[in-house]
């Protein structure tokens, strides 16, 4: 199963962006979903999550301006930002915990992740 992000960019301090991220491949089903960033020369960190039955996390520092949320149907996780800010300037990951089907009727669980998107806020 792949992960595909997209949808960072550049933006002026205050303004919006939505991130993507699709799941293509063989898919039984996705459990948790969220979004990570690394912004230079620090760890990367969980921004936020969602549980497949609605449940939201959210780090302090961006609760009010993000929203996650998932199209089950689509096997999609989105990130809306608003008000951005310079600090949130990072490679942000998507990461699913995914069921995949295997042949013989085997499955496999794990953790996968996005390639990352840059998300570039100016002052």
């Amino acid at each position: 199963v792949q992960l595909q992000a997209c949808g960072g960019g550049l933006v002026q301090a205050g303004g919006s962006l939505r991130l993507s991220c699709a799941a293509s491949g063989s898919i039984g089903s996705i459990y948790n979903m969220g979004w990570y960033r690394q912004a230079p020369g620090k760890q990367r960190e969980l921004v936020t999550s969602i549980h497949n039955g609605g449940n939201t996390y959210y780090v302090d520092s961006v609760k009010g301006r993000f929203t996650i949320s998932r199209d089950n149907g689509k096997n999609t996780l989105y990130l809306q930002m608003n008000d951005l800010k310079p600090d949130d300037t990072a490679v942000y990951y998507c990461k699913a915990g995914i069921q995949e089907l295997r042949g013989w009727g085997s499955r496999r669980v794990y953790d996968a992740w996005g390639q990352g998107t840059l998300v570039t806020v100016s002052s």
